[in-house]
């Protein structure tokens, strides 16, 4: 049997005033789960894809999402991460209009997003207060990561943005076994294997971290 749409109204709005409501009044909730679709994704699912056209804006509801950067070559560049309550920046800059995404987001973990079409945005800006705050709020916290990025990219050594990838890491995932490869931690900073490899060697005779067969551990968090 299925739910009709007062059933799935209803549901909707129950679980965002739950997580939202010191966020957002009642009326913008409700035209959340009016205009918004639900959506629930396994970890590593791709949730937005470089040249896809944006139509919707993605709002982390649980679980986390990795945002990345791709040059032509095909290496990958981590910008942030999304957590509950967040928002894309590079997707609230196309509010205007459908527009070509120049990120790809992928769940770090299992996790629930609700979509919002973009249309909904600019109206929203005029008729909530909340909204027009929290847009501003997040545009404003997603740059400062991205420029955080850049200061990281530009000043730090690989050794110290290796370090401090893995304690956000487990920060994001709340879990303090990080099960990850060396290969992939090269993708997402835009190094090689070899490089990442030495490196979380030094991290681990440092005292640092200590690595497993299948995972590594942080012991700043254990």
């Amino acid at each position: 049997m299925s739910l009709s749409n007062n059933a799935i109204n209803t549901a909707c709005y129950n679980m965002l005033m739950d997580k939202f409501q010191y966020i957002f009044e009642s009326e913008l909730i409700n035209e959340l789960c009016k205009s918004g679709v639900v959506k629930t994704y396994k970890e590593g699912s791709t949730l937005m894809d470089i040249g896809q056209v944006l139509t919707h804006m993605p709002l982390v509801i649980s679980g986390s999402v990795k945002v990345l950067k791709e040059d032509k070559e095909g290496n990958e560049l981590l910008l942030y991460y999304l957590e509950y309550g967040d928002t894309c920046a590079v997707t609230m800059s196309c509010c205007t209009k459908p527009s070509k995404s120049a990120i790809k987001a992928i769940t770090e973990s299992d996790a629930e997003i609700l979509f919002i079409p973009i249309e909904k945005m600019e109206e929203w800006m005029v008729k909530y207060k909340s909204w027009r705050g929290f847009v501003l709020d997040s545009y404003n916290i997603r740059m400062n990561e991205m420029l955080d990025a850049i200061d990281n990219l530009a000043f730090n050594n690989m050794e110290e943005r290796l370090y401090k990838y893995l304690r956000e890491k487990v920060m994001i995932t709340k879990e303090s076994k990080i099960h990850i490869t060396h290969f992939q931690i090269a993708n997402e900073l835009n190094s090689s294997r070899v490089v990442i490899s030495r490196l979380m060697k030094k991290l681990e005779n440092e005292g640092l971290v200590i690595q497993h067969r299948n995972y590594v551990e942080v012991k700043e968090f254990m």
